[in-house]
């Protein structure tokens, strides 16, 4: 077995994620082969050592935060095998940005796209099933990945294909999962490929995936509508949903629907020109281009559409070439790094939710947000009615109210036939909200399956939930 790093210097870099849960580990171990991996593995599952499978700590939950035992980075695993015109091959610790541009310049496309692509890797993705703005169109990673390559939790290794049964001596996890974009818990499992989506690192170590691809756009144009009142743009949400989801390639057809609210244009107006006085909300869009089509076409008929719905038509944005998309990158740049200066300022973390609700519900969920009493600013991915509401508090007592807050705010998303996580997972930080949104013998289900496959308990030990 490869040499554990013990150096305290060293472990250092690998016990905190984005979430800032610090945590302990008493050895690193970086594998190169699937080999080694195994050989870790079963080492701790006989041993009864704690493993937590780390990446680049993207992680907005705790998932690869450890708590003991040891830790097992994927960041070696970094090769990528084939890509063809179908599909890429690829091990998981490749950076899932880059994966993504070598099949883009090859002419195909890999669609899910989390913000934090370029520092994510591609196992990484599959662990949490990630997402992203394009998500509206194409879903997230679940849908995407044909084959993994998976060392289970007791050094066994495994290869699973699309339409592979699962195990018929594994429990089965089947339950009535929300309707709407979801990361939280074990997914029903329409077969053993859909396990290990969205399974956090606690079923498995996914070490190589196959991953499917389908056309690249020619083109894409991207457009930033402005609007005075937030009924007239969620009119607008829902006129240009409907038209793509009955028509995915028609001329009104965005692939991404993203919103931002008053507090955002604030923050991007003081800091870029381009936002009218008089603008209280926003919609940044995406619409594809198809090979041999006229991107005019596009453009007229966006045209006519936000004229029609009565936003700011003059005032609107459509990134047809280098400058109008040096002046979008710009407006939305100007976001992330006024609410990122607010942090540094105020001496105290961010807290962003995760949730998702049906489609009748996003009207009254967004009520609930904007009557957030700690200083806040709401965008996200509203195509999935899927908003990351960011609380921005300046004293412990605020960040008391906004963790109560989120927690308030996870139980309606809960009882209005949503979830408490659509992208980022459950991690160690959410556990009560799953229980919350799944209960006691859903719960009971998942610890039946890891426990199974996992006897000793070894792997991602709280994560999801509670329990050795």
């Amino acid at each position: 077995m490869i040499e554990p790093v013990t150096d305290p210097e060293v472990l250092e870099g690998y016990l905190v994620d984005a979430s800032n849960l610090h945590g302990h580990a008493d050895a690193l171990l970086r594998p190169s082969t699937t080999a080694e991996v195994a050989e870790i593995v079963a080492h701790c599952q006989t041993q009864g050592i704690p493993l937590t499978v780390t990446a680049a700590r993207t992680s907005t939950t705790g998932s690869p935060v450890p708590f003991g035992g040891w830790l097992l980075s994927t960041e070696r695993l970094d090769r990528v095998i084939a890509i063809d015109h179908d599909t890429a091959e690829a091990e998981a610790g490749v950076l899932l940005g880059a994966l993504q541009d070598r099949i883009e310049h090859a002419g195909r496309l890999f669609p899910p796209d989390p913000t934090s692509r370029y520092d994510c890797t591609l196992g990484a993705a599959i662990a949490c099933n990630a997402s992203g703005a394009r998500s509206f169109k194409y879903g997230a990673t679940r849908g995407w990945i044909e084959a993994v390559e998976v060392v289970l939790p007791t050094g066994e290794v495994r290869t699973f294909r699309r339409g592979d049964p699962v195990p018929a001596e594994w429990p089965a996890v089947d339950w009535p999962a929300p309707g709407v974009k979801t990361a939280a818990g074990y997914g029903p499992a329409h077969d053993a490929v859909d396990l290990f989506l969205g399974m956090e690192g606690t079923l498995g170590i996914v070490t190589r995936a196959v991953c499917r691809l389908t056309d690249k756009p020619a083109d894409v144009l991207a457009l930033l509508v402005f609007f005075e009142d937030r009924d007239t743009c969620l009119d607008a949400v829902s006129a240009w949903r409907a038209l793509a989801r009955a028509d995915g390639s028609g001329a009104v057809s965005p692939r991404a629907i993203e919103y931002f609210d008053a507090a955002c244009l604030a923050l991007a107006r003081a800091r870029a020109d381009g936002v009218p006085d008089t603008a209280r909300h926003a919609l940044f869009l995406e619409q594809e281009v198809a090979e041999g089509a006229d991107p005019d076409v596009h453009v007229e008929a966006w045209y006519e559409a936000i004229v029609a719905v009565g936003a700011l038509a003059d005032d609107t944005v459509i990134a047809m070439d280098d400058a109008s998309r040096q002046q979008l990158h710009a407006l939305r740049h100007a976001i992330p790094a006024g609410i990122n200066e607010r942090v540094v300022r105020n001496g105290m973390p961010k807290l962003g939710t995760d949730l998702a609700v049906p489609d009748d519900a996003l009207a009254a969920m967004m009520d609930r947000y904007e009557a957030t009493a700690i200083e806040h600013v709401l965008f996200g991915h509203i195509g999935d009615n899927h908003l990351h509401l960011n609380m921005l508090p300046t004293t412990d007592a605020e960040l008391a109210q906004a963790k109560a807050w989120y927690d308030a705010l996870a139980k309606a998303a809960i009882a209005a036939g949503g979830t408490v996580s659509a992208e980022h997972g459950i991690g160690k930080l959410k556990r009560h909200q799953l229980q919350w949104m799944v209960g006691d013998a859903v719960l009971d289900r998942f610890k039946a399956l890891k426990r199974h496959l996992d006897p000793a308990w070894i792997l991602g030990r709280g994560t999801l939930f509670e329990g050795s």
